[in-house]
């Protein structure tokens, strides 16, 4: 057994034991009442899973196994003469519960390397599709193809025992984890690169190799894919993409399929997909106030149009959080770092100060901040990479590593298929004295 994989067994196996104790003895106790607002809103706030890789404090912003982001830039391995952290730390974080070594992380470096040659016909579904196809229904087929690689379908089809699922889970999890950003960069080579593919690079770590195979081989932006795949990773587990990860998962679907689904999530304009729509907003600002560098007073004038239109302003509210998201202010720091002078993002950091007071000024905004999307559009851009619709491919190449680390310790754990309870509008007019 490989090294992180018997430290994650060392690690899990006792939980699950202390699990089942738990439950044992404090089954019964209530930890929860339900609203009839949080059953007509989505469940939103409702305790029903449990998940250790990250939470997310509605004050304090993500935690990691928790570590806030700063601290996380702070603390984890970074590459060579960089500054921010190498996304294989924050995996090994979200999946040991430890903060790893730099040999920790070079060893995760070397086995995703290791596994991360994608089967032929993987490509030859994707060629099969209209070049038009959305970047992300291309991305989501490609990791369907991919299942035909699936150890847990075949260990599962030839009779596995129920405590075997969390090691053929892992050994799914780990070469997904590998062989997504070799799709991904297939997807956009053969866009908007005219079928021009760049193989990968074993000498390099991750992020770095998704940055060099995408077409983008500076230092200043192998740093930001570390930075962004490391702070789009996880987002704890009742977001839509993490949830739909779970729910697929806790059929005990293997990780492809789980995964899959839970692109289909993220490809929706209330999770990933905003982070385009950010961009297509300000272009829009852009274009019709006639100026690239609009003033704060024109900003504010079309904010407060796009209210009055029965709009949102993208990029901004979050249904947890109550302040700025660290994300979004680690990207602007990595932009005040980088970056002098450039029209998209001095835009956006104008719109930072001139959004949340209005917002705030309606009376019926819980959360006028704004949240990763606001400021990740801008600094891709700003180093080439402008095909916007690409974007959400990007933040699920990273949403990979949460996901994974929650299945494997979804198996680990004998997580239940989740089944929620489910009622009627007249059932509940009963139960509320509401008739």
């Amino acid at each position: 057994m490989e090294k992180l994989k018997e430290k994650f067994a060392e690690k899990a196996l006792p939980v699950a034991v202390e699990m089942k104790q738990f439950l044992k003895e404090h089954g019964d106790k209530v930890v929860s009442e339900v609203s009839v607002a949080q059953v007509f809103g989505g469940m939103k706030g409702v305790p029903s899973m449990i998940t250790e890789t990250s939470k997310l404090d509605p004050d304090e912003g993500i935690r990691f196994r928790g570590y806030s982001i700063p601290e996380l830039r702070e603390k984890l391995p970074k590459a060579l003469g960089g500054f921010e952290p190498l996304p294989e730390g924050i995996f090994y974080l979200m999946l040991i519960g430890d903060l790893p070594s730099e040999n920790d992380v070079l060893d995760l470096t070397a086995d995703w390397g290791r596994r991360a040659i994608v089967p032929k016909h993987v490509f030859n579904v994707l060629d099969a599709l209209p070049p038009h196809s959305h970047p992300m229904t291309q991305f989501s087929i490609g990791i369907m193809a991919l299942r035909t690689e699936s150890i847990f379908r075949e260990e599962y089809h030839k009779g596995m025992h129920k405590q075997d699922y969390w090691s053929a889970t892992y050994e799914d999890a780990m070469n997904l984890i590998a062989r997504v950003p070799r799709i991904a960069a297939y997807i956009y080579r053969r866009m908007y690169r005219a079928d021009d593919h760049i193989e990968p690079d074993p000498k390099l770590d991750w992020a770095a190799n998704l940055a060099h195979m995408l077409g983008f081989d500076s230092d200043e932006f192998k740093r930001l894919m570390r930075l962004y795949m490391t702070i789009h990773s996880d987002h704890e587990g009742g977001n839509v993409s993490a949830h739909t990860n779970h729910l697929v998962g806790s059929a005990l679907s293997d990780p492809y399929l789980s995964f899959s689904a839970a692109m289909n999530g993220l490809a929706g304009p209330l999770h990933g997909l905003a982070n385009q729509e950010v961009i297509r907003w300000i272009f829009a600002m852009q274009e019709e106030l006639g100026t690239p560098r609009p003033t704060k007073d024109q900003i504010n004038e079309y904010v407060n149009k796009t209210i009055s239109e029965g709009k949102v302003i993208p990029g901004y509210g979050h249904p947890v959080l109550r302040k700025t998201d660290p994300r979004y202010s680690a990207q602007k720091e990595f932009a005040e770092r980088y970056i002098q002078n450039d029209e998209l993002i001095d835009t956006v950091h104008n719109i930072y100060e001139v959004v949340p007071p209005i917002l705030k000024s309606l009376g019926k905004v819980k959360n006028p901040w704004p949240n990763v999307d606001a400021h990740s559009g801008a600094l891709l851009i700003n180093y080439g990479l402008t095909e916007y619709d690409f974007y959400t491919v990007l933040f699920g190449v990273s949403r990979a590593l949460g996901c994974m680390a929650q299945l494997v310790w979804d198996r680990a754990l004998g997580s239940p298929i989740e089944r929620p309870g489910s009622t009627t509008l007249e059932i509940l007019k009963k139960k509320v004295g509401a008739d």
